[in-house]
């Protein structure tokens, strides 16, 4: 009687710090494509869904995955989850939204990676793809550069982005924003996106 209370015991402990033991699976990426119209996403549904397809096709199952974009109507700080958040190594990108946005956070070219684990090419590469669109100021708040919510693709508009590498022209706040470092020139399309050294990438936040 006593050894089988000292098994359920075990049992029951061995329960407890396996449902507190931190799933460490992919919870954040950069799209390593853009879905083929620059800053035409398809809104932001067509973005969440963009991110899902990549994560699915990379093994990934089970999450509801978000895209940080901001709109008119909402903030990307608002759209993804409480975090923590980890890359396609198991890496910890942030802990949560405040850390996210602060200096904090573990967002540099090592760990910004894609759905597959791999490095997104910056600045002194070539080609430059460290552009990712957001859409947001440095809070996570919505810009008013968001090419039409993410449903324009053309010589309109514009789109505030972060570089993923963290570096930029100089040595400001901005250039080494991961979120906000500046607007898109020449409107929407693709190749506008290209000029600047992105290719209409996003991020991809696991929102449960």
């Amino acid at each position: 009687m006593k050894r089988r209370l000292v098994l359920v015991m075990a049992a029951l402990a061995c329960s407890v710090i396996s449902s507190h033991a931190q799933d460490t699976s992919m919870s954040f990426f950069v799209t390593s494509t853009n879905p083929g119209k620059g800053g035409d996403l398809g809104g932001l549904a067509g973005a969440d869904a963009h991110c899902s397809a990549l994560a699915t096709a990379s093994g990934s199952t089970g999450k509801t995955w978000r895209a940080y974009l901001s709109t008119d109507t909402e903030n990307a700080k608002d759209r993804i989850g409480t975090g923590p958040w980890y890359n396609a190594k198991g890496e910890k990108i942030a802990d949560d939204v405040t850390s996210l946005h602060s200096d904090r956070n573990n967002l540099t070219k090592q760990t910004a990676l894609n759905e597959k684990g791999e490095v997104i090419p910056g600045r002194g590469d070539s080609p430059n793809r460290h552009d990712i669109l957001t859409g947001s100021k440095p809070d996570g708040t919505a810009a008013p550069e968001t090419c039409g919510n993410w449903t324009m693709g053309g010589a309109e508009g514009a789109a505030i982005v972060g570089n993923s590498d963290r570096t930029g022209l100089d040595d400001s706040d901005a250039a080494k924003s991961w979120n906000s470092s500046h607007s898109t020139r020449g409107g929407c399309s693709q190749e506008a996106l290209r000029s600047t050294g992105g290719d209409g990438l996003i991020y991809c936040f696991a929102a449960n």
